[in-house]
């Protein structure tokens, strides 16, 4: 009687294809019910996020810019020549720079950190950075380009993903801290 129940159990069940179409309808069905719930998130995603571009030239390399923003000791002569230490009373913690991809850097006293998330020697960094009044977690993206242009090299320079708000300061930073000291190092 048993193997009589199961026959008729199995003539009964729906089919592999039936319980696909069946689960699909059923997925379909919760996804457009869900609609407002997506309606409401995308709300949250800013089109129209703050970012900047500069693109500095130099009379120099593109090995020696990239060494001069990858080593710690060059970068440390960018960080005295941009007189920022003073000026914000940062601590006198030199430069730390790893080589690495996925190595940590700690700038101006600390003051700047993250991770090197690319690295191709003498053509492009790309690094997750953070300034230390930012909230905790909140890390951008700054991309250094290293292009030649006769008679020397330009840098094409992204920077996004910083808290809203803050790129007037920020741009006003790159020049002052980055591009102008770079600048002095280099001559």
């Amino acid at each position: 009687m048993s193997d009589r129940n199961n026959l008729a159990a199995q003539a009964n069940a729906p089919t592999r294809r039936q319980a696909i179409v069946s689960a699909a309808i059923t997925l379909g069905g919760l996804a457009l019910a869900s609609t407002a719930a997506w309606a409401t998130a995308e709300e949250e995603i800013s089109h129209t996020e703050e970012a900047i571009h500069q693109e500095p030239v130099f009379k120099a390399s593109r090995e020696r810019i990239y060494d001069a923003l990858t080593d710690a000791k060059q970068f440390d002569k960018i960080v005295q020549l941009s007189g920022v230490m003073q000026s914000m009373h940062l601590t006198d913690k030199s430069t730390q720079i790893s080589r690495e991809v996925g190595g940590a850097f700690a700038l101006f006293g600390g003051y700047i950190t993250g991770r090197h998330i690319e690295l191709v020697p003498n053509q492009r960094i790309v690094q997750a950075w953070r300034a230390g009044n930012w909230p905790p977690g909140v890390y951008s993206i700054a991309k250094f380009e290293l292009v030649e242009q006769a008679p020397g090299t330009r840098i094409v320079f992204d920077h996004t993903g910083f808290p809203k708000g803050a790129a007037e300061t920020l741009a006003s930073g790159w020049k002052a801290h980055y591009w102008d000291p770079l600048t002095k190092l280099l001559a």
